[in-house]
């Protein structure tokens, strides 16, 4: 029996362990196939407070991991299949471990951005292929940058790169945008911004040194085009890591958990969530740990609400 489990081991998940683990709880941390989450697979980060020179992906993860190690978190490695949440103490079947049993659960499993699925571009990703515009944006100032994508997000993305990028190009494969009017008015009147519509993306092209463009066919007339660029950011959306949970928590139309305002709770009471998972808007890196600040707080309040239950005879 554990006090508290928690799933994920990005920077919510890394976060809520030093918390909880600083408190004496002894927390359970079951990290998956990509321990540390989207951050692993970043070069540096500029952005995080408190590493004035920067800081690489995979070691902010390290150092996050190590912190939380020094306290006393366990660590383990497997796949949660599924989670009972029907009863407490919550029972969690994970692949490699087997039955687990816990009063408190912290899902912090993140987000998954969705990727085009074209040759170039896994093999790219932090030279040149990215996710996140404030993440990386910095990087290619006064460059060429193509953004993928014809929503809100990558609509935004694009207005947002042109702080640092010469030109941006946004490539989508319909003639039709899916972002809002506002959001294409102010793309539209953005000199910086140029369009390569119904254009299919085919292979991300690079050399030694990183990206050099993205291979598109033209839909209209079949021929193949190459576009030069630095830069490639996919804005195509995310998908929350939430299957394993089988519906048994609440959550939006798009599979994010919902939370009650202001807190980490969930509808289950004793299960609280963080971090991309339940973040639609922000999804960063330093917002990520504050979320997991406060579940770890919140679960540690409500495991002193029950061993101060009075007990009914």
């Amino acid at each position: 029996m554990y006090k508290s489990i928690i799933v994920g081991t990005g920077p919510a998940g890394l976060t809520a362990a030093i918390y909880l683990a600083r408190a004496n709880m002894n927390p359970l941390i079951i990290e998956g196939p990509q321990p540390g989450g989207q951050l692993t697979t970043t070069t540096e980060v500029e952005n995080f407070p408190g590493f004035p020179e920067g800081i690489m992906g995979p070691e902010l993860m390290d150092n996050m991991r190590k912190q939380a190690e020094r306290f006393g978190a366990e660590f383990r490695t497997g796949w949660v299949n599924s989670v009972d949440t029907s009863s407490r103490p919550f029972k969690l079947d994970v692949e490699g471990i087997g039955e687990l049993v816990t009063e408190t659960l912290i899902i912090s499993t993140g987000a998954t951005a969705k990727y085009l699925g074209i040759p170039g571009e896994q093999d790219n990703v932090g030279r040149g292929v990215s996710t996140c515009a404030t993440c990386d944006g910095f990087f290619f100032r006064n460059k060429e940058i193509i953004v993928v994508g014809g929503g809100d997000s990558a609509l935004e993305e694009a207005n947002f790169l042109t702080r640092f990028a010469s030109k941006v190009t946004l490539v989508h494969r319909r003639e039709e945008l899916r972002a809002s009017k506002i959001m294409q008015d102010r793309a539209r009147g953005n000199a910086k911004i140029e369009w390569a519509l119904d254009r299919t993306p085919l292979e991300v092209v690079a050399s030694e040194q990183g990206v050099t463009g993205l291979k598109v066919r033209n839909n209209k007339t079949g021929e193949e085009e190459l576009i030069e660029a630095s830069g490639v950011f996919v804005a195509i959306g995310h998908h929350p890591n939430t299957g394993f949970l089988n519906g048994q928590i609440t959550t939006d139309a798009n599979g994010y958990i919902v939370t009650t305002p202001g807190t980490s709770e969930t509808n289950v009471a004793g299960i609280f969530a963080c971090g991309d998972v339940q973040d639609t808007r922000y999804r960063q890196a330093i917002t990520a740990a504050g979320s997991g600040c406060m579940a770890a707080m919140d679960a540690e309040k409500y495991i002193e609400s029950l061993e101060h239950s009075p007990v009914t005879l």
